[in-house]
């Protein structure tokens, strides 16, 4: 009876999810530590007054920022239009004279 349980109270207290989760994030940490150590090459970015010299890293962290804040300002202006566009009622309606 008492074997029963411990089985159960191992059963509650191992939790398969929560490992992969973790071991999941660790990878993923790992990931970026290596993305990052693998490009710290310094590179010369060409703007069009000036030009700097940077690692490449930050001309990615760059890019990728600029194209999600871009990505999200056009669909919010999409949305913005379509709904606007749907709310207004047509001028002339079927029918009407």
């Amino acid at each position: 009876m008492r074997l029963r349980d411990r089985t159960d109270k191992l059963g509650e207290d191992y939790q398969p999810r929560l490992w992969l989760v973790i071991g999941g994030l660790v990878l993923v940490v790992g990931y970026i530590l290596y993305f990052v150590a693998a490009n710290d090459d310094e590179v010369s970015v060409q703007f069009l007054v000036a030009d700097a010299r940077t690692s490449l890293i930050w001309v990615i962290l760059l890019s990728l920022f600029l194209g999600v804040v871009i990505g999200v300002l056009l669909s919010q202006l999409y949305r913005r239009r379509r709904s606007a566009s749907s709310a207004t009622p047509s001028s002339t309606r079927s029918g009407d004279s």
